[in-house]
């Protein structure tokens, strides 16, 4: 079990949900859970703009999700960018496009992520995840989030991309801090600093694969069609900026907090390790339980009825994913962490026209590490205290000390 450092505490008011601070050290949990009893589509303030629409019913949280012509994400798609005015790369980045363009798209990079376009990189994947855990096991002890989960889908997702491996670590750090997912994060533009050193980075990686094109998304991207028409140089840096970020950052808290789960719930950790549960199933569950993205950011384009409430055409609409995944009106036990459990119809990849695209990716490095974890690892022991991401949309973990035995 965690020690008591690693604890949140319980908000003693009306938790103010944009500020990462709360997140990052409040158990949220109670609240949303009353929430979906008793105003399960609320109206909430912010401090110094706009107000949004707060969704935390599985059943609301769907409709969010599918009903495009109602909710678009062009005006945002997470709540900074919401309340802030919008996102700069609206109707040119794919989490942020709706309509004809996002379908055109979404289908030019779908096949990169069919099953049958995956499987060359699924071995590849079990294998670096093996030997990441060899490493770990011959020392004894690790960082987790550091020494093994932060190289998992990261990997993956740079090779899709085509980036070499002596720019990885520069590309990993960056993302954590454009998400504002570790300490560092804090100060003031950092997280601004490091999504401009992003698109730079992809910027000179694009014209590199305009001049000599290779089997992988960015040249693809340079190259594609969208709609009949070659993307913009601008567009295709957002879009290699979108994938490395949703590509990683999800993911990798997803595996950090799948082992966090197997200590604090050791005979969920033994009927992974005896084969009692299927990796497929348990996949599932890591991923309902750790619900790594918290909302989903739509705007409305219509006035609508949800929950009961008029939504207006123009109001702000975030839809709490992980509030959704513990819902008592869709899930038995939501409390439990239950990798037997079925069904299991979480929204961790949301749902509708923007399902994630990394979907079937994300289930593989997460069934490379079960099936690592149960073949390899005897003992999982806390070697130290661990500390939660600082963010408003991601949740999660980003230090985890381990002590392992074979």
């Amino acid at each position: 079990m965690p020690s008591p450092t690693d604890a949140l505490t319980r908000p003693a008011a009306e938790p103010y949900l944009p500020d990462p601070t709360v997140h990052a050290e409040q158990d949220l949990s109670g609240y949303f859970r009353q929430m979906r009893v008793h105003q399960p589509v609320a109206w909430r303030q912010s401090v110094d703009g706009p107000g949004f629409w707060l969704v935390s019913r599985h059943a609301d949280v769907l409709t969010v999700c599918r009903e495009s012509d109602s909710f678009v994400s062009t005006g945002g798609n997470v709540i900074d960018t919401l309340l802030n005015g919008g996102d700069t790369g609206a109707g040119r980045m794919l989490a942020v496009m709706d309509g004809p363009k996002h379908t055109s798209m979404r289908k030019l990079l779908w096949r990169s992520f069919t099953p049958g376009a995956l499987t060359t990189y699924a071995e590849r994947i079990r294998a670096a995840t093996r030997e990441l855990l060899r490493t770990a096991l011959l020392a004894g002890t690790c960082d987790f989030a550091r020494d093994v989960a932060a190289h998992i889908p990261l990997a993956a997702i740079c090779d899709l991309l085509g980036v070499p491996a002596a720019d990885r670590q520069f590309i990993l750090q960056r993302t954590s801090k454009a998400l504002g997912s570790e300490g560092a994060a804090h100060a003031p533009g950092a997280a601004r600093l490091a999504k401009g050193e992003l698109l730079l980075y992809f910027a000179k990686l694009a014209r590199a694969r305009r001049d000599e094109p290779a089997d992988d998304l960015v040249t693809l991207l340079s190259t594609g069609l969208v709609e009949g028409d070659r993307l913009t140089d601008d567009e295709v840096v957002l879009n290699c900026y979108s994938l490395i970020l949703g590509g990683d950052e999800t993911t990798r808290l997803a595996l950090i907090g799948a082992v966090q789960a197997l200590i604090q719930h050791p005979d969920q950790w033994k009927a992974l390790k005896t084969g009692e549960v299927s990796t497929a199933s348990a996949t599932e569950e890591v991923l309902r339980w750790t619900s790594p993205a918290l909302h989903v950011g739509r705007t409305a384009v219509r006035d609508v009825e949800l929950g009961g409430h008029k939504i207006h055409s123009g109001d702000a609409v975030v839809a709490w994913t992980a509030s959704a995944n513990f819902d008592e009106a869709e899930f038995d036990e939501p409390e439990r962490f239950d990798l037997a459990r079925q069904p299991n119809r979480h929204l961790s990849f949301a749902h509708g026209p923007h399902y994630c695209l990394g979907v079937h990716l994300a289930r593989i490095e997460i069934a490379a590490l079960l099936d690592g974890l149960r073949e390899t690892v005897n003992v999982l022991e806390p070697a130290g205290p661990t500390q939660r991401v600082h963010s408003n949309f991601l949740s999660g973990l980003s230090s985890l000390p381990l002590r392992l035995g074979a």
